[in-house]
This record gives structure tokens, C-alpha cells and sequence, in this order.
């Protein structure tokens, strides 16, 4: 099927609709709160790094994916589809694209933030050709 949908770099004007859709798809286990000072802050201190897919016929933000580099490795977090959407590619659309932007970065390595428990990301994530590893945990520290 073909991507309904354009991939491009937020802009400012973007955060309301990335935040709605957030809020509409947002996971059990995500814990960091998405406030516009959040999204702003990275807009500012990762130009780029938040990406999000319109819809090709009225230009609505329909998708939306972090893909930060810290210099390192590439990280994917935060991807959400508007579930009338999904199955079009959209999501596919947005992986490519962030891997497009952190290979040209620098990244030779990425690495996708994903709940064990949300299915559905999980085999999206091993369809797109990510493996879930095994051998690292990951440690956590909430510093608020």
C-alpha cells in the first residue's frame, strides 16, 4: 500500500497537533509528561530531531517520531500513528526517515525505546528490521 502520508521536520507551529496526537495514542508505560516546554526545548536543542507525517490530502500531523542523536548512537522514541492511519505505511514512512537523518549524523547504531508489553510497536519495530536485544538492560532515574 502506498504511504498516505509526507515526512518532514516539526516546526514550532507543529506542537499542539504533536502533543494531541501524543495524547490520543500516548502508551501505559510512557512516564515523562508532554508539555509544549518539552517539545519546545527540543525543537531548540535538537533541530531536526522531531519528525512528524502529514496527511497528503489536508496536510494534518497524522504521525510523529523523536530520532535524537547525542553524538554517539541514534535513539527512535515517542513514534505514534493516529490509529486511523495506521496500516499505510505511516509509521515505515517515519522509521526511514529517522534513520535517514542519524545515518546522516554520524549514527552507525540505533536504538528504539519500546515497552515489552505494547505489541503492537513491538512488531512494528521487528518488521522495519530492528532486533530486541537481550543483553543489555536498561536503568532508569526520574530526576523531578
Amino acid at each position: 500500500m502506498a504511504v498516505a502520508a509526507h515526512v518532514r521536520e516539526a516546526r514550532a507551529a507543529d506542537v499542539p497537533a504533536v502533543l494531541a496526537l501524543w495524547a490520543r495514542s500516548r502508551s501505559a508505560m510512557a512516564s515523562t509528561p508532554d508539555t509544549p516546554e518539552a517539545l519546545d526545548l527540543l525543537l531548540r536543542t535538537g533541530p531536526g530531531a522531531l519528525l512528524v507525517a502529514e496527511d497528503g490530502a489536508g496536510g494534518e500531523i497524522v504521525g510523529a517520531l523523536v530520532a535524537a542523536w547525542d553524538g554517539w548512537r541514534g535513539n527512535m522514541y515517542r513514534l505514534a500513528v493516529d490509529p486511523p492511519h495506521r496500516r499505510r505505511g505511516v509509521a515505515t514512512a517515519l522509521v526511514r526517515a529517522g534513520e535517514e537523518r542519524l545515518l546522516a549524523l554520524g549514527a552507525l547504531r540505533i536504538t528504539a525505546l519500546v515497552a515489552h508489553e505494547e505489541i503492537e510497536a513491538v512488531g512494528l519495530w521487528a518488521a522495519v528490521g530492528y532486533r530486541r536485544d537481550t543483553a543489555i538492560a536498561r536503568f532508569v532515574r526520574r530526576l523531578d
